[in-house]
């Protein structure tokens, strides 16, 4: 049995890719998308629908409602739990997705520091009083990787890291990987990397597709289920956009513009994130992905 990851920035073309491993090795498929935990977000995340999938299962997604926020220790707790009965069944297991933190959270030992809503209270008090921004520049000083690796607009995140500083007297990142896991010493780990400016076309291309698709009308149900009143799911690509609009802060062709602008953003962050990780197996488009992944697995 293999634990095989597919990772990279978004709109690299993870899931076809994921899917054709799968198909060739017995596998079923782990999500590893935060956003895509959720239904009824299904346009905006490049969800792969069902008939897509080939036949092949997918799990951890649309487990959400999307007023409920997710995090990375109940995320850990599922994924490995779905990893093992996967595997009780003699079958192998391809996670692929863009979340970062999530695959390290499955593969590696990491520190979960308990909440202080205390310290927290504080925070966000000083985020209603003097904006997010003045916070992200303090995270900058005291952490610049964890600053590299969050947008500058996900207040949540932001709090929380600056909330694991100020209750470990460490910085963030010092409290994330602590050492390569031994729980799967055998999993291979493969990221597809994509020119930038190719990345950038194809980002721009998506999200038109996305918007003409439906996407503006799939937030609004989402508005109504709710999705304004949790912190993690509206902060999605596109979603945030779109419900800046419905208030009346963006037009439609701002929207699109900004979702664009925010997802080639994500998409350098994501690449920073995932090139610390010596263990990852580099890919581009003009090579043979299926046939690399499938030779350095045998």
């Amino acid at each position: 049995m293999k634990l095989i990851v597919i990772c990279g920035a978004t709109a690299t073309g993870k899931s076809d890719l994921a899917i054709s491993v799968a198909q060739k090795i017995d596998a079923e498929i782990i999500n590893a998308d935060s956003m895509q935990l959720y239904k009824g977000m299904d346009i905006g995340t490049a969800k792969i629908s069902v008939e897509e999938r080939q036949g092949i299962p997918h799990h951890l997604l649309d487990v959400l409602e999307v007023t409920e926020d997710a995090n990375v220790a109940w995320y850990q707790s599922q994924a490995r739990a779905k990893i093992a009965e996967i595997q009780s069944r003699g079958k192998s297991v391809v996670i692929v997705g863009g979340t970062g933190l999530y695959i390290k959270a499955i593969l590696d030992e990491l520190n979960f520091p308990d909440t202080n809503p205390a310290v927290r209270e504080a925070l966000e008090r000083e985020v209603a009083e003097l904006g997010a921004h003045v916070l992200f520049e303090r995270l900058e000083k005291l952490d610049p990787a964890a600053a590299l690796a969050i947008d500058r607009a996900n207040t949540r995140r932001i709090v929380r890291a600056l909330e694991v500083i100020e209750i470990t007297g460490k910085p963030f990142t010092a409290n994330l990987p602590r050492k390569d896991s031994e729980l799967y010493p055998a999993a291979r780990q493969f990221g597809l990397v994509m020119d930038r400016e190719a990345l950038g076309e194809r980002i721009s291309d998506r999200v038109d597709r996305m918007y003409a698709a439906g996407l503006v009308e799939e937030v609004d149900r989402c508005i109504a289920a709710g999705i304004t009143s949790a912190r993690t799911a509206q902060l999605a690509l596109g979603y945030a956009q779109v419900i800046a609009m419905r208030r009346g802060d963006l037009t439609l062709d701002a929207a699109i513009e900004e979702t664009k602008r925010a997802t080639r953003q994500y998409a350098r962050r994501q690449e920073t994130w995932f090139s610390r990780d010596a263990r990852i197996k580099w890919i581009s488009p003009i090579q043979p992905r299926l046939e690399i992944i499938l030779q350095e697995i045998e």
